[in-house]
């Protein structure tokens, strides 16, 4: 393993994730005066894949300007988004606990998608890639919905649930990337990295 890389992402998982391909990396988040939910706004018809990969593209940019303003030794930045979408509708993190149980009550029963581009970039070059995975729910009983929403876990995720919690014991099946179900594909991250001296 060579080098050090920024991340710019708050999630817990990303950083996990790093950690288990033995990733060394420090973080390298928005500021105050930054709208860093502004760049998640979805346009009008755009496609869950295509505002995944905009998303990301636009979080590097963004953390790329953000490193020179803060005077940061140089290194390559990761960034990465995850959509989950229901036909071509997309499921972003819930905003209250109605929100969350619609998501929730899309996806009861049927298949979605997961979506995860990630990009990373330095001063000479930049690499994307993306991950789409498909998970199967069980049917849901609004009793269920009511106690994964109770235990607060829907939040602060987009679809409103995460792999790795409770719903797990409602996933039928997955066909995908398990990685980038959490938040962070590692095949797709590792291949995008050796381009930037990393070695797995």
């Amino acid at each position: 393993m060579t080098g050090l890389l920024y991340l710019a992402s708050q999630s817990p998982r990303r950083r996990q994730l790093l950690d288990q391909i033995g990733v060394r990396h420090e973080l390298l988040l928005p500021g105050a005066d930054e709208d860093a939910e502004g760049l998640e706004a979805v346009q009008p018809g755009e496609p869950p894949e295509a505002y995944c990969a905009r998303v990301t593209a636009a979080k590097l940019d963004a953390a790329l300007a953000r490193r020179v303003a803060r005077g940061l030794p140089q290194a390559p930045i990761l960034c990465a988004d995850t959509t989950v979408a229901v036909d071509d509708l997309i499921l972003g993190k819930p905003v209250d606990e109605a929100d969350a149980a619609r998501m929730l009550a899309l996806m009861s029963g049927r298949t979605h998608r997961v979506i995860t581009a990630v990009a990373v970039g330095d001063t000479a070059q930049q690499a994307s890639a993306m991950s789409v995975s498909q998970v199967e729910f069980a049917a849901l009983s609004a009793a269920q919905i009511e106690r994964y929403i109770a235990s607060r876990e829907p939040f602060g995720k987009a679809g409103a649930y995460a792999i790795q919690s409770q719903a797990a014991a409602w996933i039928v099946h997955i066909a995908g990337s398990y990685s980038g179900i959490m938040g962070l594909p590692l095949f797709e991250t590792a291949r995008l990295l050796e381009k930037f001296g990393f070695e797995f």
